[in-house]
């Protein structure tokens, strides 16, 4: 499954192909279509009359189109396959072993950043970030949890900050077993191999924000290395407008056969996790539901890299995980920030959690040959394409307010002017309360207060930076205020 080549398995019709909207969008084989059309994120032909322009997906630029050409799905699925052959990678097996278990894993890792830092010229620094976690669910005994974090400093915004990890720790049927052969290619050596690969190709490049690659660890125990990374950088007083979490993106093949090689799930939560009484109150009389900061998060990366730079679709969940299941993005939803999970279109349960056997002529197990290595390369450039545009644009807008203190049937907005020196100005984004995506924009310019001829009562605004160079931050969803 490591080729481009689709053509030779074609998708079959089943009731997986009913249930799933991609699949259904993308019925012909993929022989048939081997690049699928990439429909605009913005519902420009259906846009409601009124001020401003419909809205047009962010182009990749010559710099972002460079970057993505040379994501190589030959050290991903190197990567992959070096991952899966320390044998297991259970947070709780050897440590100190050189050839097999998470300190070897662990090791190996922050052999290569190393080397990727190397590059920087001193913009990316790495470290082994442990501390013990005492017993808790699912750890027996005190146990010592280390990330392997690589930061790559932003050169004007070093303070703002965003995140991407995979988790390189894995498991088997039993939780607990950290004795048995766990090669976990696809949960999570896939992601993993994802954030090494951008990692390697971003040190070279110079960032106006900082980016955060992290392999962490302790994920299946319950997002102990995330967690852990997450209070780390509250700590350090960072501001992170967003994160990722990749994991189980390492095939495009469902458990019967169908296939969507080309679409990646983007999970992203409505009601914040942290949000407060009063937060939610606000909520209840206004709406917003479905405009987190997550959510806002998730548009943003389907107007930045859903193109033919990527050859992807990026189809946005409107949930915080899956059911019964929840990955390293929870950690920092906890701490109040957005962040989205990306996992492949559909699942082959066979290949995750699983201990290795045969039944009936099945193979079990999370093994490197049930993995797409293009597939895996195509997601990191999903992941390239949202994470360039975010550190090299200016920040989401901070302190956005709709003003409510009389009735009127215009809308005044105002926010803080961010302090970014390419920064050019603003625009004001609007929509009709039961559209899922931002429909038209009106440029504003470098202003912090502006006045809208449309009522707030009947529409959704938001506010989003411009650079100089044409790049936009995600939308700022304002809150009623004075």
């Amino acid at each position: 499954m490591g080729s481009d080549d689709t053509g030779d398995r074609p998708t079959r019709s089943t009731r997986r192909t009913f249930l799933s909207a991609s699949a259904a969008a993308t019925a012909a084989t993929a022989a048939t279509v081997a690049v699928p059309a990439l429909a605009a994120p913005a519902i420009a032909d259906s846009a409601p009359s009124g001020p401003g322009r419909p809205l047009r997906p962010q182009r990749p630029d010559h710099e972002l189109r460079d970057l993505l050409r040379q994501v190589d799905r030959r050290r991903i699925e190197a990567i992959v396959r070096r991952l899966a052959a320390f044998g297991t990678r259970h947070t709780l097996s050897s440590q100190d072993d050189p050839q097999r278990g998470i300190g070897a894993a662990r090791d190996w890792i922050f052999a290569r950043l190393q080397e990727y830092a190397a590059t920087s010229g001193g913009r990316m620094t790495v470290e082994l970030q442990s501390y013990i976690q005492q017993p808790a669910s699912r750890i027996p005994t005190a146990t010592r949890i280390t990330n392997v974090v690589a930061t790559l400093r932003g050169t004007t915004s070093p303070n703002r900050t965003y995140v991407v990890t995979g988790h390189y720790d894995s498991r088997v049927s039993d939780v607990m077993d950290a004795v048995s052969d766990s090669p976990g290619a696809d949960d999570d050596a896939s992601g993993v191999a994802v954030v090494m690969e951008l990692a390697r190709l971003m040190a070279t490049r110079p960032t106006a924000a900082t980016v955060v690659f992290a392999a962490v660890a302790a994920e299946e125990q319950g997002l102990y290395g995330s967690a852990y990374l997450a209070q780390q950088l509250k700590a350090a007083g960072a501001d992170v407008q967003g994160m990722f979490s990749d994991d189980i993106v390492g095939s495009s093949t469902a458990d019967d056969g169908t296939r969507d090689p080309y679409a990646v799930r983007l999970f992203a939560e409505g009601v914040p996790t942290a949000e407060t009484p009063a937060e939610a109150s606000t909520r209840q009389s206004v709406g917003g539901e479905n405009d987190s900061s997550s959510r806002q998060l998730a548009r943003f990366v389907r107007d930045v890299a859903e193109n033919d730079a990527t050859g992807m679709r990026v189809r946005v969940i409107y949930r915080r995980d899956r059911y019964l299941r929840g990955s390293d993005h929870i950690s920092f939803l906890r701490e109040g920030w957005p962040a989205a999970r990306f996992t492949e279109p559909n699942e082959d349960f066979a290949h995750q959690h699983q201990d290795i056997r045969v039944e009936d002529g099945q193979q079990f197990g999370d093994l490197p040959e049930f993995c797409d290595f293009a597939y895996i390369a195509r997601v990191a450039r999903v992941n390239g394409a949202a994470l360039w545009s975010l550190a090299q644009a200016p920040g989401t807008p901070k302190g956005a307010i709709i003003v409510t203190t009389d009735l009127t049937n215009n809308t005044t907005l105002r926010w803080q002017r961010g302090t970014e020196p390419d920064l050019a100005g603003y625009e004001v984004l609007w929509r009709e309360t039961t559209a899922a995506e931002w429909q038209r924009v009106i440029p504003v310019g470098d202003v912090t207060q502006v006045s809208i001829d449309l009522s707030k009562d009947n529409v959704f605004f938001g506010i989003r930076a411009v650079g100089r160079d044409g790049l936009r931050s995600p939308v700022a969803f304002p809150r009623p205020g004075s």
